[in-house]
């Protein structure tokens, strides 16, 4: 299957990078249920760090206990206490400005080629040692899926190219439990390895899965065994038996299919990163699957993936404190990055890279958005997110700043 490209987009670059639409306040919130069942969970359960903070955040973020502003449309009337966001990356509320910026930061890096989405995962027995072991087992995940679509690509018996993609973590399904695996967009081609030319793939086909799955399960073994081998990994509840058994359990494991599953091509570059849009600044579940929240029960929509009918939306319901031991379980340890950039898309020569796979695909200027054109796109996010809910025609313009709860003076009770 060839790129599709719609002539109207190519025409003009900056139509189809239109900002998002507002999205209506959803009826619950995660933030609620922790407001709710939150200090009850905290007294019967002993947290860490990392994931009481992530609570608190949750819990205050856009509330008083924040502070904020007051704002004021500079067209009509109307004000509004406007309060600030935590800006911790585990909460629904605060990603849809962050995803904006990014989607519309790689759509200056779009080169007029297929582009592949790959998935990753590592089988079901390793989620456990994967909970207690959080940076050892996500690192490996995202290093020995990297190393094998390089390493793959770079071999002449497939596309003997150096390729660029980007990848990112994601550790739940749909249900909420704990899922660990990666999704790569990867360019349909690279670089030859001598520098001299643009490799394209064959249409509608980039590597194959199995090669890839054996490479990928290789590769993340070793890590593993290497970590075991300076003493890396802990071993405690349900994986403490196998700290006396590990280079066996991991020859079973070796056993196992690992699943590497690759998506159809995208239509092209933008359809490829708008798509990918709904998976960079994600968390577990966004406040609109949530359907109910009762004193004993939260439901929430969901896809059942193994029924085979992905288009179906189902309906679970769970306990309170089981909702918010799921959410938890997908907590990244601190200072981890979730996103990353590989390859042609690596680091400092980045934007050498770009300009080479230009000149070797003798691009069109008039085909790729300019630095302008991005600028233009993120002001006008900017620009939606300040316009007036009252009148749809001014813009919210702070005029007073609202001092968090801690830093307001205390009244004099004498």
């Amino acid at each position: 299957m060839g790129q599709r490209r719609d002539p109207s987009a190519a025409a003009n670059p900056s139509a189809s990078r239109k900002p998002p639409e507002p999205m209506s306040r959803p009826a619950f919130e995660v933030a609620d249920i922790f407001r709710r069942y939150g200090p009850g969970y905290r007294q019967r359960h002993r947290l860490p760090r990392v994931q009481l903070r992530v609570m608190r955040a949750i819990e205050t973020c856009r509330t008083a206990a924040l502070g904020g502003h007051l704002e004021r449309c500079d067209h009509c009337t109307n004000e509004r206490n406007s309060y600030n966001s935590c800006r911790n990356r585990h909460c629904p509320k605060c990603l849809n400005t962050a995803r904006a910026r990014w989607v519309d930061q790689r759509k200056g890096e779009l080169l007029p080629i297929e582009y592949f989405h790959l998935v990753f995962t590592i089988p079901s027995q390793l989620n456990d040692l994967a909970l207690h072991n959080p940076r050892v087992v996500y690192q490996a995940l995202l290093d020995a899926s990297a190393r094998t679509l390089q390493t793959i690509a770079a071999d002449p018996k497939h596309l003997g190219a150096r390729i660029g993609f980007f990848s990112i973590l994601h550790t739940w399904g749909q249900n909420l439990l704990h899922h660990p695996h990666v999704h790569c967009v990867a360019t349909g081609g690279g670089i030859s390895l001598d520098g001299t030319r643009w490799v394209s793939c064959r249409p509608g086909f980039f590597l194959p899965v199995r090669v890839l799955s054996c490479l990928f399960r290789r590769l993340f073994l070793e890590s593993l065994e290497a970590a075991f081998s300076v003493g890396k990994l802990r071993f405690f509840g349900p994986t403490a038996e196998l700290r006396s058994r590990f280079p066996q359990w991991l020859a079973e494991l070796a056993e196992l299919d690992w699943v590497v599953y690759a998506k159809p091509p995208f239509g092209g570059p933008q359809q490829a990163i708008e798509y990918l849009g709904r998976y960079t600044h994600r968390v577990a579940i966004s406040n609109q699957r949530l359907l109910d929240v009762q004193d004993d029960a939260v439901s929430f929509a969901y896809k059942d993936y193994r029924s085979g009918d992905h288009h179906k939306i189902r309906r679970m319901t769970i306990g309170p404190d089981e909702f918010i031991r799921r959410f938890l379980l997908h907590t990244l340890p601190p200072g981890f990055q979730r996103i990353r950039h590989y390859g042609l898309l690596s680091g400092r020569n980045k934007k050498k890279n770009l300009l080479d796979c230009r000149r070797l695909l003798a691009v069109e200027s008039d085909l790729l958005p300019s630095p302008q054109e991005v600028k233009q796109c993120l002001q006008q996010i900017m620009a939606q997110s300040t316009l007036c809910p009252a009148c749809h025609i001014g813009h919210m313009v702070r005029v007073e700043t609202i001092p968090k709860l801690s830093d307001r003076p205390r009244l004099d009770s004498s």
